[in-house]
């Protein structure tokens, strides 16, 4: 079942479970709309794999299968994925 996680991994902005603005890799890592498109160019930093949107859990699925609380902050690999791409 897919983790739900609750933030972006680049600049760590909440991303609740409804959010239409969530992006994830197959892996499931998980970054804002605004990063993926600014600093990701739509490719995972950590598997350099296609970011799309994440589905939305309908609210009623939620209670009995609730998203992580896990957060993942991993700005670092963000920042190296941007100069990567601006000194190509």
């Amino acid at each position: 079942m897919l983790q739900l996680r609750p933030n972006c991994e680049c600049c760590n902005t909440d991303l609740l479970p409804a959010a239409l603005n969530a992006r994830i890799c197959s892996f499931e890592c998980t970054f804002c709309a605004d990063c993926t498109d600014t600093k990701l160019q739509g490719i995972c930093p950590n598997c350099g794999g296609e970011l799309v949107r994440r589905p939305v859990r309908p609210a009623a699925k939620l209670a009995n299968n609730p998203p992580s609380a896990e957060r993942v902050f991993k700005p670092q690999g963000c920042a190296s994925q941007a100069d990567s791409a601006a000194s190509a």
